[in-house]
């Protein structure tokens, strides 16, 4: 039987520390699932076609992890792919009282799906999506937290100007 696990989020744009819990999760499981949020509560710079299409383009390297994405409750989702874990980051405490939170929702909701957390490399632990389009928007480097297909599309959404 193969195992699989989901790693959900808006990834607008993929970090460095995305990658990272990806990588490590392909080393755990047969199949990751990167499941990229159609609908995310928050506004998102990338449309959910150019999230995945950045996020297949990143992820390419890697024969176990697939891109796809999802709307509704991520449990659902899950059973309808026949994961039964979700893979959650942790960058910071901040980041594990919400997750703690979800973590219980969903297991009374779904109690056969668990929660993985994991936490980035210490390099990337301070690093998310929205410092990153925020540096980027204002014409910084943003080389050291995002792959190099992610950079090339910050500088087309934000113009030449970004990450020189």
């Amino acid at each position: 039987m193969q195992s699989s696990a989901i790693y959900a989020g808006t990834f607008d744009p993929l970090t460095l520390g995305h990658i990272d819990l990806i990588e490590r999760t392909a080393q755990i499981f047969d199949l990751v699932i990167l499941a990229v949020a159609k609908s995310p509560p928050k506004d998102t710079l990338f449309t959910v076609e150019e999230r995945v299409a950045l996020s297949r383009e990143v992820t390419g390297g890697y024969t176990n992890v697939e891109v796809d994405t999802f709307d509704g409750l991520l449990i659902d989702y899950a059973r309808k792919r026949g994961a039964r874990v979700l893979v959650r980051g942790i960058r910071a405490y901040s980041d594990f009282e919400y997750e703690f939170r979800m973590a219980l929702t969903n297991r009374k909701l779904a109690p056969e799906i668990e929660t993985l957390f994991m936490m980035p490399k210490e390099s990337q632990s301070y690093v998310n999506s929205s410092m990153v389009r925020e540096i980027a928007s204002l014409g910084g480097d943003v080389s050291g937290f995002v792959s190099a297909e992610v950079v090339e599309a910050l500088r087309m959404k934000y113009g030449e100007s970004s990450g020189e």
